[in-house]
Order: C-alpha cells, then structure tokens, then sequence
C-alpha cells in the first residue's frame, strides 16, 4: 500500500463490444504511467483489462479487429456447434497461447492484483476470484466471468457453477471498498444518465436456467442493482471519493460488433476521453 494507507483501486464494468471502450481508456493509462494496486473486471471488463496487467497496449483492439469475422470466435455457429456464442477453445486457448500472445511473464510480474467477478448459479450470489497467474484454471474464472447467458454454457470450477458476473455485480465497487481499496477508479461503459431497464427474454431464461432459481431471481432483480450501484458511484464522485470514467454519450454499439470500423471508433472514443480526463486523474491518484 503506497502514500500512507492510499490504496488504489480499478474497477472496470463489461458490456460485451462496449469493452472496446474500457480498452482505449486503459491504453492511454499505460502510455501515461497510470498505475493501480489493484483492479477488478466484470465479464469484457476483466476478458480485455487482463491486458492492463500485462501491459500489452494495444492487444485487445488488434485481435478484436482480426478475429470479428471469425466464426470461431463468435457467430451463432459457434453456439450451435460449441454451446458458446464467444467460444471457449479459440477465445481462451488459441487467441491467447498462439495467435495473439498474452504475456503471462510480465502478467505475473506486475504487483498489482487482479481480480474477476462470476456469478454463482445457485445462490445467486456474486463470486469473485483473484487471478494471480492467468493460467489455464484462471481463465476457466475469466471465461466464467464473461458467460453471458442464454449465450453460454455454465462453467464449472472450483465446486461452482458459474456464468457472466454482470448478472450478479456489474460494478464491484462496494466488493473493492471492502477489501480495503478507498481510492478507486470506476470504468463505466454506459453514459451518466444510463439506467437499465428490466431484462428481456426473461420467459425463456426462466425455461433455459429453471435448474437455477436463484440466478434468475437475479436476474429478475439486476435492473434495480444495477440502477442502485450507479447511483453510488455516482455519488461518491460528487464527493471526490471516487473517479469516474464513461462515455459522454451513448456508443451505439451491438454487444456482438463484428464491424471491425465500429470496433475502432468505440476504441478511440475511449482514448479521447482518457486523454481529456487524464490531468485530473492523475490529480486524483496523486500520479501528477
């Protein structure tokens, strides 16, 4: 813990391809010297700030852009043939230790921790997990983290049975306050005056998860926690306890983008706000 018990948070929201936002954010802090000791991603959140770990500028936009076309790497294919719209082997096996390298070596070797948030399918409850090595167990969790459902199978690890955190915790702030974190940059993927609406589908998510009554109370439920989380951040900030980072306007994205255009401009408009905000977070961070 650095600067007399300061210890600095990152928490980063998912969103599917709204990610590509987050990751033009976190390029700019790398290029800036903007560091954490400790960060904590929700579904893309955790799947593209991985990289904020490893310090791979640049890695999530290149191998978003090189693989959108790929059926491998999602199409409805991939689903009917994988069980997994985004799928398992080429997402987390292939992408990483063969087509587009993740440095576990400089992963592992960065002191800040890291963690992703899943969502336990039979409490109901938010999971969350350290990753420390980002080995294969660890992206089982990552993978877990961004199961998005009715999309994906239900990951089982560690005794659990899991899928997308975002439907238990989709900005684990509270859960980084709790730990000790009390000086915490909040990534959101959605503008200010966002609020969610009740889910859809919830007919056929009550028939495809009906061994799961407690995640689809969850979800039943994730409109109003998510509406409540964003109040607190939001809040916090007016107080200067938090910093916030968001989009000044909806992004007009699909969670699935295959447009690999689309991908880049959602990209640059999370640098170009990064770089805008950048004097005032390093205030805040006392990184100055």
């Amino acid at each position: 813990m650095e600067n007399g018990g300061v210890k600095k948070g990152l928490v980063l929201e998912g969103g599917a391809m709204r990610g590509m936002f987050s990751s033009g954010v976190l390029d700019v802090f790398m290029e800036n010297g903007v560091t954490f000791d400790g960060a904590v991603g929700v579904s893309a959140g955790a799947t593209f700030g991985c990289n904020f770990k490893s310090r791979q500028i640049g890695r999530a936009i290149r191998y978003n852009k090189r693989f959108s076309h790929d059926w491998r790497y999602c199409s409805l294919r991939s689903l009917i043939f994988t069980g997994d719209l985004y799928g398992a082997d080429f997402c987390y096996n292939k992408i990483p230790n063969s087509l587009d390298v993740f440095d576990l070596k400089a992963y592992r070797e960065n002191p800040m921790d890291f963690y992703c948030v899943a969502s336990d399918c039979m409490t109901g409850k938010a999971v969350y997990k350290k990753l420390e090595t980002c080995d294969a167990h660890d992206l089982t969790w990552m993978r877990a983290s961004a199961s998005m459902p009715l999309a994906s199978r239900v990951v089982a690890v560690d005794g659990y049975k899991l899928l997308d955190g975002g439907m238990t915790d989709s900005i684990p702030l509270k859960f980084f306050e709790g730990i000790g974190y009390n000086r915490n940059v909040v990534i959101l993927t959605q503008p200010r005056d966002f609020r969610k609406e009740p889910a859809a589908f919830m007919g056929l998510m009550n028939i495809m998860l009906r061994k799961y009554p407690l995640i689809v109370e969850a979800m039943k439920n994730r409109a109003r926690v998510y509406n409540e989380e964003t109040a607190d951040v939001f809040a916090k900030a007016a107080r200067g306890e938090v910093f916030v980072i968001c989009p000044e306007r909806p992004l007009g994205i699909s969670r699935t983008e295959k447009n690999p255009d689309e991908l880049q401009r959602v990209y640059d408009e999370g640098r170009r706000v990064a770089a805008k905000l950048l004097p005032e977070l390093k205030a805040f961070l006392g990184q100055a």
